[in-house]
């Protein structure tokens, strides 16, 4: 037999992994621009003008700072 909760799980999606700029920070809080120009609030640790990982609205951790190119599909 299935486990229900898993097939249930499966159903939904996994929240996306941004990639952006630390432009100002607020206690616990930042800001980070996206490649787009979007701007989002994500909870973590980090330093102004770094590149950061953010999914689900929590910094994953220090990105690399490379040039980002964006491919509209």
């Amino acid at each position: 037999m299935a486990n229900i909760y898993k097939v249930f799980k499966d159903l939904i999606p996994d929240a996306p992994l941004f990639v952006g700029k630390v432009i100002a920070a607020r206690p616990g809080h930042y800001i980070i621009q996206l490649p787009g120009g979007a701007q989002v609030t994500a909870r973590g640790q980090a330093e102004i003008n770094k590149m950061v990982f953010i999914k689900d609205g929590v910094i994953e951790g220090e990105a690399p700072d490379l040039t980002v190119q964006i491919i509209e599909v």
